[in-house]
């Protein structure tokens, strides 16, 4: 069995991002970093949590990862697999993203890839609020068509 859990990230990041935060989340997304000039260089135990593409092993689907430049903001998505020593970083990384967050809200969810229920990141206020999902009961009033 696999320490495993599946990350999605969604969020627009405000468009005066300060460039320590733009070079960090950029080099989390980038899968060889090791060229980097930035400070974080000197990191020797840095992994970028955001870097892997292509096919997941454990959760089905791609790994993916992008940040782009609209006219008014920064836009980021992920999808990733990290593994369970990982998740204080990730933690951290989704620390600042809430704080840089341009909207209040979902900005991205975490599950250990054997769940079915996930533990939303949710942003309010520039702050990281992890906010953990149950089933929905039998009989609730709420149904999908």
């Amino acid at each position: 069995m696999s320490d495993v859990f599946a990350v999605d990230l969604a969020l627009d990041l405000s468009p005066n991002l300060p460039d320590a935060v733009l070079a960090h989340l950029r080099r989390h997304l980038e899968a060889d970093s090791a060229d980097d000039d930035s400070d974080e260089v000197d990191w020797p135990d840095f992994v970028p949590l955001l870097a892997d593409r292509g096919p997941a092993a454990h959760i089905g689907g791609l790994l993916t990862g992008d940040l782009h430049r609209g006219p008014h903001h920064w836009s980021l998505t992920a999808r990733q697999e990290i593994h369970a020593e990982l998740l204080p970083d990730l933690v951290a990384l989704a620390e600042m993203l809430a704080f840089n967050a341009r909207t209040d809200g979902v900005i991205g969810q975490v599950r250990f890839y054997e769940d079915e229920i996930p533990e939303l990141l949710v942003n309010r206020s520039g702050t990281l609020v992890k906010v953990p999902l149950r089933k929905a009961e039998q009989n609730a009033s709420r149904h999908l068509p």
